[in-house]
């Protein structure tokens, strides 16, 4: 019935997409397949940058890897589980009605980039796309605010169906229900099409890791794709302005470190037996905290055989930089 509906609306002429592939049936890991074949609209503020949760890099290790990686966890979840809520309370809100898509689809001009959208607005050109958001994030969706990285997926969204607007609708758990509707910004849109299809071109089929940008998710992901290790030594060259830097940025943390530090012992030392203190900008606790550990010393001295027994061992490459 849905998807008789988005065809319908597709031969009026508001709904103008080109279809990848049928989502109703497919199994969670045939849909994980066909997003390596391009660049989705949760990929994308990644490659441009602006994803805290993700970066350009683990976007490359997904696409260019055979691996399906099936992860999963509880945010997870409930975002998917509160999309529904989130599209009928977006349908209270508006008086507009949505529909789900049912399809995963592909930009005719640059096919790389895909999208799988979670409702198309009925009688509209336009889509919407449902989030939820912990109370702790409240900030960031704030006087009409939308997270950058957001605003990157919807306009790849409209990109990519061709669309003229695309809407947003949040759900901040325990407290508000918010939407929001995105003009079509060509100006953006050409801009991300450029940043999209230089990160394919030139990463992506090329098989070149996109430069790092010195987050902790950019070390896990090099740390997995160059696991393995030669013994071999390789010449040098063109680090040594960084490798200055680096020294220099080392003693520039430690005494940034130790400023810290004392800070934090003149505090302790004003507490001294008590636990708070707070004014009008700032509350300091400094209270007991209780945590068990298991004693590895004890337990290998005495009982040998179970400590070998449950030891695992883990192999991991350690960098090291010595002034020669």
């Amino acid at each position: 019935m849905i998807q008789k509906n988005g065809e319908k609306l597709e031969k009026e002429g508001v709904w103008k997409m080109k279809k990848l592939a049928a989502t109703k049936d497919l199994s969670y890991e045939e849909w994980l397949r066909y997003r390596k074949l391009g660049i989705g609209g949760s990929d994308a503020g990644a490659v441009c940058g602006m994803n805290p949760y993700q970066t350009a890099m683990q976007v490359y290790f997904d696409k260019t890897s055979e691996n399906i990686e099936q992860t999963d966890n509880e945010a997870m979840r409930q975002g998917r589980e509160f999309e529904e809520y989130v599209a009928m309370r977006f349908m209270e809100a508006t008086g507009k009605k949505v529909r789900r898509a049912n399809f995963m689809y592909y930009d005719e001009k640059n096919p790389f980039m895909i999208a799988d959208v979670d409702r198309m607005v009925v009688g509209e050109n336009a889509g919407l796309e449902c989030k939820t958001a912990s109370p702790y994030m409240a900030d960031r969706w704030e006087n009409g605010k939308i997270p950058l990285s957001y605003q990157v997926q919807c306009h790849h969204y409209m990109s990519v169906c061709n669309a003229d607007a695309w809407y947003i609708a949040v759900l901040i758990y325990g407290r508000e229900f918010k939407y929001h509707r995105m003009e079509r910004d060509e100006k953006m849109i050409a801009d991300l099409v450029q940043i999209e299809k230089d990160f394919w071109e030139n990463h992506v089929l090329k098989k070149k890791l996109p430069e790092p940008d010195g987050s902790k998710l950019a070390d896990s992901v090099i740390a997995e794709y160059f696991k393995h290790m030669v013994p071999q030594s390789i010449p040098l060259a063109g680090f040594d302005g960084k490798l200055g830097r680096r020294q220099e940025l080392a003693g520039e943390i430690a005494k940034l470190e130790a400023e810290k530090r004392k800070i934090e012992q003149e505090l302790k030392m004003y507490l001294g037996e008590a636990e708070l203190a707070e004014n009008e900008h700032y509350k300091v606790s400094w209270k007991a905290v209780s945590s068990s550990r298991l004693d590895e010393k004890r337990l290998k001295e005495e009982q040998p055989e179970v400590y070998a027994q449950y030891q695992k061992v883990i192999q991991s490459r350690r960098l090291t930089v010595k002034v020669a």
